[in-house]
Protein backbone atom coordinates (compact mmCIF):
# COMPACT_ATOMS: atom_id res chain seq x y z
CA UNK A 1 0.00 0.00 0.00
CA UNK A 2 1.27 3.43 -0.43
CA UNK A 3 0.97 6.40 1.52
CA UNK A 4 -2.29 8.45 0.56
CA UNK A 5 -4.33 10.93 1.79
CA UNK A 6 -8.14 10.49 1.21
CA UNK A 7 -10.45 14.12 1.79
CA UNK A 8 -14.13 13.86 3.07
CA UNK A 9 -16.35 13.70 -0.13
CA UNK A 10 -19.60 14.43 1.39
CA UNK A 11 -21.24 17.51 1.97
CA UNK A 12 -21.75 17.32 5.54
CA UNK A 13 -19.19 16.90 8.13
CA UNK A 14 -18.34 12.83 9.06
CA UNK A 15 -19.79 11.93 12.44
CA UNK A 16 -17.63 9.72 14.60
CA UNK A 17 -20.65 6.49 14.10
CA UNK A 18 -19.61 7.04 10.27
CA UNK A 19 -16.50 6.54 10.20
CA UNK A 20 -16.20 3.65 13.02
CA UNK A 21 -18.64 1.77 10.80
CA UNK A 22 -16.39 2.54 7.43
CA UNK A 23 -13.25 0.86 9.44
CA UNK A 24 -15.31 -2.51 11.26
CA UNK A 25 -17.07 -2.79 7.71
CA UNK A 26 -13.12 -3.71 7.07
CA UNK A 27 -12.78 -5.80 10.01
CA UNK A 28 -10.70 -2.96 11.75
CA UNK A 29 -10.55 -2.17 15.52
CA UNK A 30 -10.63 1.48 16.31
CA UNK A 31 -9.01 3.06 18.51
CA UNK A 32 -9.41 6.65 20.22
CA UNK A 33 -6.61 9.02 20.54
CA UNK A 34 -6.52 13.03 21.32
CA UNK A 35 -3.74 15.64 21.58
CA UNK A 36 -3.91 19.07 22.85
CA UNK A 37 -3.05 22.51 20.56
CA UNK A 38 0.75 22.14 19.21
CA UNK A 39 1.47 18.77 20.72
CA UNK A 40 4.67 17.27 19.02
CA UNK A 41 4.93 13.01 17.74
CA UNK A 42 8.94 12.69 17.24
CA UNK A 43 10.15 10.67 14.22
CA UNK A 44 9.05 7.64 14.25
CA UNK A 45 7.56 4.01 12.13
CA UNK A 46 5.33 1.28 12.76
CA UNK A 47 5.53 -2.41 12.41
CA UNK A 48 1.52 -2.42 10.78
CA UNK A 49 -0.37 0.00 8.63
CA UNK A 50 -1.88 2.94 10.00
CA UNK A 51 -5.45 4.52 8.50
CA UNK A 52 -6.12 7.63 10.09
CA UNK A 53 -9.04 10.32 10.58
CA UNK A 54 -9.49 13.10 11.69
CA UNK A 55 -12.71 13.81 13.90
CA UNK A 56 -12.14 17.18 15.08
CA UNK A 57 -9.35 19.60 14.84
CA UNK A 58 -6.22 19.35 12.95
CA UNK A 59 -2.47 18.02 12.40
CA UNK A 60 -0.19 18.02 10.21
CA UNK A 61 2.66 14.77 8.94
CA UNK A 62 6.19 15.19 7.70
CA UNK A 63 7.48 12.22 6.16
CA UNK A 64 11.07 13.02 5.44
CA UNK A 65 12.48 10.95 3.13
CA UNK A 66 9.47 11.25 0.70
CA UNK A 67 10.04 15.30 1.29
CA UNK A 68 6.14 15.30 1.72
CA UNK A 69 3.59 17.28 4.48
CA UNK A 70 0.44 16.41 4.34
CA UNK A 71 -2.18 18.86 6.36
CA UNK A 72 -5.61 16.40 7.66
CA UNK A 73 -8.42 18.25 8.91
CA UNK A 74 -12.40 17.22 10.13
CA UNK A 75 -12.85 13.74 8.11
CA UNK A 76 -9.72 13.27 6.03
CA UNK A 77 -8.04 9.84 5.54
CA UNK A 78 -4.70 9.25 6.03
CA UNK A 79 -2.97 5.53 5.12
CA UNK A 80 0.24 4.61 6.80
CA UNK A 81 2.11 2.32 5.00
CA UNK A 82 4.30 -0.25 7.43
CA UNK A 83 7.89 1.31 7.94
CA UNK A 84 7.59 4.81 6.78
CA UNK A 85 8.84 7.46 9.07
CA UNK A 86 7.05 9.99 10.21
CA UNK A 87 6.23 12.81 12.50
CA UNK A 88 3.72 15.38 13.28
CA UNK A 89 2.54 18.53 15.03
CA UNK A 90 -1.00 19.18 15.97
CA UNK A 91 -2.84 22.55 14.84
CA UNK A 92 -3.93 25.91 17.01
CA UNK A 93 -7.09 23.76 18.13
CA UNK A 94 -6.06 20.10 19.11
CA UNK A 95 -6.99 17.19 17.42
CA UNK A 96 -8.76 14.10 18.03
CA UNK A 97 -8.42 10.69 15.60
CA UNK A 98 -10.08 7.61 14.97
CA UNK A 99 -6.86 5.09 14.18
CA UNK A 100 -6.89 1.23 12.75
CA UNK A 101 -4.14 -0.99 12.39
CA UNK A 102 -3.59 -3.10 9.53
CA UNK A 103 -1.20 -6.48 10.02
Amino acid sequence: MELKLTHWDKEEPPTEEEIIDQLTEQDLTVYHWASPSEGVFAGHTHGYHKVIYVIEGSIKFEFPTRHQSINMNLGDRLDIPTGIRHSAVVGADGVKCLEAHVF
